[in-house]
This record gives structure tokens, C-alpha cells and sequence, in this order.
């Protein structure tokens, strides 16, 4: 008959493995294929808050203020903006308009996008005070950055990232504000722009018949001079065209840069999945891809949350979002926005 102590030590080294092959599963479920790195898609980049909704009221045709309560909140630059999560799931990016020193309340404002994808009219038609909202964030790919001079251009809404920014300059700094918008009724915090700017300001409204001089805003700005521009997608394309040589030009966007005219389809081999397929010209990856993977995270379709990131495996990236740095795009892509510069993409899906 086997020893006791034989028998203690071969039960002992048996659930000593059974525990390793158990750990060893667990990390790789294909084992004893080597495991796989982790995917990238659906990794939260920031944590999630919870925050109460202690204000909601318009405060211009159109457009609707949020003050979001919560403890410990962290402080931001000018600039910076929020994640906010909708009830429905949706995630929408907001521009925050506030105090950057107050950690317990956030600021901010969206105009109601009628013909938009559902999360401004969220915003305006379902949300009410005392419901609970997650936002992530803050971040800040707009920050304001020192300069000999300073240049603002805001589009309606557009003045929600620049209000923080025109509190924040230095006593004495030489700046100036162009405030464009449809008519001034739909012009959020006219009155504060107002006061803030004094004879700095022009204003500009579309029903008076206004359009915006640029070339007469730039002429003689110095050498050196920050221009800082956010609102819609032609004004900013023509700031961009008039900028002056010698001036550095600092965008924030709505909505991710528009596709071009001469975008391709190309080849999308999904490694993981054994899968290869066409994005046709007109469609993005992500649409591609969640017709064979339904269950592929994403959440803004924008390029701002980075909810769909994926790495990228082979082939080169025309990279269209608005958030990932140039480290991470040297291997990975948010699908939902970018595409193919090559003929052929291959993504660790």
C-alpha cells in the first residue's frame, strides 16, 4: 500500500496543476495555441463618473446649458471636453464652458442638430434634472498655448471651447474675437462674449446680412499670432485658407474631417476572425466590419470616443479622428472614421 506521505505529496501536486492549467486557460482559451495579444476595441480611455443633472435650461434659440453636479471632480484647461454617456448609451463629446477650478460642477452646451444622428435631441428632449449621467473625461486636444497674440474665430456653438479660453489670457495679452452665427438670438453667451471682449469683438450675424471679413480680421496680425477657430466645417476651411504666414492655426472640430472626393474601396482582411472583405467606397470600416462581426464595439461614429479602436496589423492608415495620438496611430485606427491609404488593411479582429 502507498505511503501516506506518498499520497499527500501526489493529491498536493495534483491540485497544484489542475490550479496551473486552470490560470494557463484562462489566459490563453485556445491553449496549448500561444495566446493572442488583447484587442484593443471597447477599452474605456478614460474612467467613468457618475454625475447629477442639477440645471438644464436654454439660454439661446436652440441651444441648451447643462451643470452637471459631482464630488471630486478633476480640474481642466480651457478647452478641454467631456464624454457624455445618454441614457440610451449614446456617447456624445461636449465642449466644457465653465470654471476650470470648480471640481464640483461641469458646464456645458449643445444646439439641437435636427437633421443630426439622435444625441442633441436627446439632450433637449428627454433629459431632466435630477437624473443621473456618466461622463468621461475631461480631455483636452484643443488646449489653449502660449503666444505673442491671439486670434479667436467661434461658429455658434463653436464659442463654447473659446469662452473658457478668453478668461484665461493674461492681463495685457493682444488678442481679438471674430463671433459668427445664423442671427444673434441663436448665439449662445453673447452677452458674456460681450463683456469679456469689449472692443475686441466682431460680431457677425447671417439674418443682418453680416458675413464674416476674415481677410480684414487677419491683416497685420503679427508674427507669431495663435489663431484658434471651432465651429462648422466652412468656416473653418476658410480660416484655414486665409491664414497668414507665420501664424499657427488651432482647430477644434464638430464632426470628423469629410471623405474626399476620390476615396477608394480597398481590401480588409479581419486576422483573428480568418475573415477577408471589401470597404466599398462610400462606406466606412466599421460598417464592413460589423456586417460580418455584429457585435464590434462603437458608440460616437465620429472619431472622438475611441470606443471602435483597433490595432492595425499591415497596410497604411489615412487617419481621420480627432483623438489618437501619433503613438497610437503608428498601430492602431479608429474604424469608424478612417480608411485605407493602400489597397489592403489588416486588423487584429
Amino acid at each position: 500500500m502507498p505511503r501516506p506521505l506518498t499520497v499527500a505529496l501526489v493529491a498536493g501536486a495534483a491540485v497544484l496543476t489542475r490550479r496551473a492549467l486552470r490560470r494557463r486557460v484562462r489566459t490563453s482559451p485556445l491553449w496549448p495555441l500561444p495566446a493572442l495579444d488583447p484587442p484593443v476595441s471597447g477599452r474605456p480611455r478614460a474612467r467613468t463618473r457618475r454625475t447629477l443633472l442639477t440645471g438644464l435650461e436654454t439660454i439661446a434659440d436652440g441651444v441648451v446649458q447643462l451643470r452637471l453636479e459631482g464630488r471630486d471632480l478633476p480640474r481642466w484647461e480651457p478647452g478641454a471636453h467631456l464624454d457624455l454617456v445618454l441614457p440610451s448609451g449614446l456617447v456624445r463629446q461636449y465642449s466644457l464652458c465653465g470654471d476650470p477650478a470648480d471640481t464640483s460642477s461641469y458646464t456645458l452646451a449643445t444646439r439641437l442638430v435636427e437633421d443630426g444622428r439622435g444625441g442633441s435631441r436627446e439632450v433637449h428632449e428627454q433629459l431632466a434634472e435630477g437624473m443621473e449621467l456618466e461622463v468621461r473625461g475631461p480631455r483636452n486636444r484643443f488646449p489653449l498655448l502660449a503666444a505673442s497674440s491671439y486670434v479667436f474665430v467661434a461658429g455658434g456653438i463653436g464659442v463654447t471651447p473659446i469662452l473658457p479660453m478668453l478668461r484665461a489670457l493674461p492681463d495685457g495679452a493682444e488678442w481679438r474675437l471674430l463671433y459668427c452665427g445664423r442671427t444673434r438670438a441663436s448665439m449662445p453667451y453673447l452677452e458674456q462674449v460681450r463683456e469679456l471682449a469689449g472692443d475686441r469683438l466682431t460680431l457677425v450675424a447671417e439674418d443682418e446680412d453680416g458675413r464674416p471679413d476674415l481677410d480684414a480680421l487677419f491683416a497685420s496680425l503679427p508674427e507669431g499670432a495663435a489663431v484658434y477657430c471651432c465651429g462648422p466645417e466652412g468656416l473653418m476651411a476658410a480660416v484655414a485658407e486665409r491664414l497668414p504666414e507665420g501664424a499657427t492655426l488651432h482647430l477644434e472640430r464638430f464632426a470628423p474631417r469629410a471623405a474626399a472626393a476620390g476615396d477608394g474601396g480597398f481590401e480588409l482582411e479581419l486576422r483573428r476572425s480568418g475573415r477577408t472583405l471589401t470597404v466599398p467606397a462610400g462606406s466606412s470600416v466599421l460598417a464592413a466590419v460589423r456586417g460580418e462581426l455584429p457585435d464590434t464595439a462603437y458608440s460616437c461614429e465620429q472619431g472622438f470616443c475611441g470606443t471602435c479602436q483597433q490595432r492595425v496589423l499591415k497596410g497604411e492608415v489615412d487617419h481621420r479622428d480627432e483623438l489618437l495620438t501619433d503613438a497610437e496611430r503608428a498601430d492602431s485606427m479608429l474604424i469608424c472614421v478612417s480608411r485605407a491609404r493602400s489597397d489592403r488593411l489588416v486588423l487584429d479582429m
